[in-house]
């Protein structure tokens, strides 16, 4: 083979793997990001050992170490983030049962049962891919809720404590003020007990004068 046969055969090759570069990349970007399923081209019930060769493969093909793609980052973040889904058990959980439900919500609107044939059909699968979307959707809108709700109920509880919090260091520095003017009180108390003293000995005398004038 002539040089340059060679050297228009690695120019194809090389354009050939930006293709599929590129079109991993499109496709990871244009699937629904919230299906880890449908970031890694996987099916529900997949064992782990296919998640994390899909995982590898798809990861060194679109790396953006790999490849000039100004995308490549936002893909290969989602494809990451997908693969730690499907890797903890609590949320690959929670995404199959987020599809399952979508299964059974899109055969109740449609009025079949698994028994039929439609349940099979490129509709169906469309139909099923749309309502897997709005079910992930509305789980999340809920828990977006909840943990509003949470954090309106921990802040409520927070003041609450701040308030009790406050009151306790009131009634402690008022305790102190008091502790502290105590011995001012009983002085001016003994200075008054004095007085009132020497005014009763003094109304004494000059009644007894009086009576000996008389």
């Amino acid at each position: 083979m002539a040089e340059d046969d060679k050297d228009i055969l690695s120019e194809l090759e090389a354009a050939g793997k930006e293709f599929d570069k590129d079109a991993e990349i499109a496709r990871i970007l244009g699937v629904f990001k919230l299906d880890a399923y449908a970031v890694l081209d996987l099916q529900p019930g997949v064992p782990e050992s296919d998640i994390k060769k899909v995982y590898r493969n798809k990861s060194l093909l679109i790396h953006p170490d790999k490849t000039p793609n100004p995308q490549a980052p936002e893909a290969f973040d989602r494809l990451k983030k997908a693969q730690t889904v499907l890797m903890d058990e609590k949320q690959r959980t929670s995404l199959d049962e987020a599809i399952a439900d979508a299964r059974m919500l899109t055969m109740r609107d449609k009025k079949l049962t698994k028994d039929d044939d439609e349940v099979k059909s490129e509709e169906f699968a469309r139909a099923w891919r749309e309502k897997t979307k709005w079910v992930i959707m509305d789980n999340e809108q809920r828990k977006m809720k909840q943990m509003k709700a949470a954090m309106r109920e921990e802040g409520r509880q927070q003041r609450k404590e701040e308030e009790e919090i406050a009151e306790r260091k009131r009634k402690r520095d008022h305790d102190q003020a008091w502790e502290q003017t105590r011995d001012t009180r009983i002085n001016s108390w003994r200075d008054f007990q004095k007085g009132a003293k020497g005014a009763d000995d003094g109304g004494k005398k000059k009644k007894k004068k009086i009576k000996a004038l008389a």
